[in-house]
């Protein structure tokens, strides 16, 4: 790791380049540093900085002091649980993963639904008892470097953060869902997303940030649209379904449909339940006892030719004319892979003020602190 021991912390206004293996190494340090077994702490920190390598960046580094060490610090995430299996039909798997932290749990889930759809053609491992996952679309990709489709849903456990379609009180998590898939020789397909009109991460993003949001991603109890990102967690203002107004009922549909299969299987904490019905409106609960669907499907164990087919389907895609020649056709994930294959060779971009939180924590631990490849202000 290429380091630096500045007298003092970093700024905390721009952007930073730092190199990937230097991000990953410091990031697995931390986690190390709270107890991971190293193997899990390395896979922890990959499942993380996807999301500064990829995106979205919301769901990265951003995170680890907000989000995952405070878990381990207050003893919510257990750095060394084992998951225990509680069911074992040879495709299908429920677990208990027993508090073991989410970002490495997710990762071990999709890795054996891959090693049982390679017997039986699909595996499924139901997981209740989780942790926050990070980036859902980083584990489904796991499934599809093996010539697998991957599904991977999760509910907030007792979280509530979206109110349901008229109602008065917060029921359900943004409840992301992912699919991941080959794509013959193109960049795999990947849609990960929320089923809300946005992530709860992405609101904060831009609300350090000082940015106004675009209309449609928060509304007041009046339903007029909010643009202040920070009036979120100030209680101002509620998140939306995906589909906006007209069709908030498509995202919280979705929403309910990852609640019935991440939640609802496995057993694990529900959003909806008695206990959310005193709620003020605004988001409550803890995001205990998550809930995950984790699915790998191989399609050629049914037949053949499935590759050349997803060659021919993913390309016909890119090869669309556009309507602006400015704005070529592209799927989800396409960007994605680009803009990683570009961050492992360039540095990835962080907020300086991630840096610069990275930096502290990173002395504390006495650790190597990265050095910084290049600063934008």
């Amino acid at each position: 790791m290429s380091t630096t021991s500045p007298p003092q912390a970093p700024p905390g206004h721009g952007t930073v380049v730092v190199d990937h293996d230097d991000l990953l190494d410091l990031t697995a340090g931390l986690f190390a540093h709270r107890g991971l077994p190293r193997r899990r702490a390395e896979e922890s920190a990959r499942a993380l900085c996807h999301g500064d390598l990829a995106g979205p960046r919301s769901h990265g580094l951003a995170n680890l002091t907000r989000l995952y060490l405070p878990l381990l610090d207050e003893g919510r995430a257990d750095p060394v649980a084992e998951p225990r299996t509680l069911t074992d039909l040879g495709a299908a798997v429920l677990w208990d993963a027993r508090r073991a932290l989410g970002l490495w749990s997710a990762s071990e889930a999709m890795d054996l639904a891959v090693e049982r759809a390679a017997r039986h053609g699909i595996g499924l491992v139901s997981v209740r008892g989780a942790t926050h996952l990070g980036c859902a679309g980083y584990h489904a990709l796991r499934a599809a470097e093996h010539g697998m489709v991957g599904v991977v849903a999760s509910n907030c456990g007792r979280q509530r953060i979206a109110r349901p379609p008229g109602g008065a009180v917060a029921m359900l998590g943004t409840n992301p869902l992912s699919v991941a898939a080959p794509a013959g020789g193109h960049p795999p397909f990947l849609l990960d997303m929320s089923t809300t009109a946005a992530p709860t991460g992405r609101i904060r993003q831009a609300a350090r940030e000082g940015r106004p949001l675009p209309e449609g991603l928060l509304c007041d109890d009046t339903g007029a649209a909010v643009t202040d990102a920070a009036s979120f967690d100030a209680g101002r203002a509620h998140l939306m379904w995906l589909g906006g107004e007209v069709g908030r009922y498509k995202g919280f549909g979705l929403g309910l449909m990852v609640e019935v299969l991440s939640a609802l299987v496995p057993g694990a904490g529900l959003g909806p339940h008695p206990d959310a019905l005193d709620g003020d409106g605004r988001p409550g609960g803890r995001d205990d006892d998550i809930g995950f669907f984790v699915a790998a499907v191989a399609p050629d164990a049914l037949r053949e030719g499935t590759d050349a087919d997803a060659g021919t389907l993913f390309g016909s895609i890119l090869a669309c004319p556009p309507s602006d020649p400015d704005e070529p056709v592209r799927y989800p994930g396409w960007h994605e892979y680009h803009r990683a294959r570009k961050r492992r060779r360039e540095g990835v971009p962080l907020e300086a003020s991630v840096h610069a939180e990275l930096w502290q924590e990173a002395v504390r631990a006495g650790l190597p602190v990265p050095a910084t490849k290049e600063v934008r202000r």
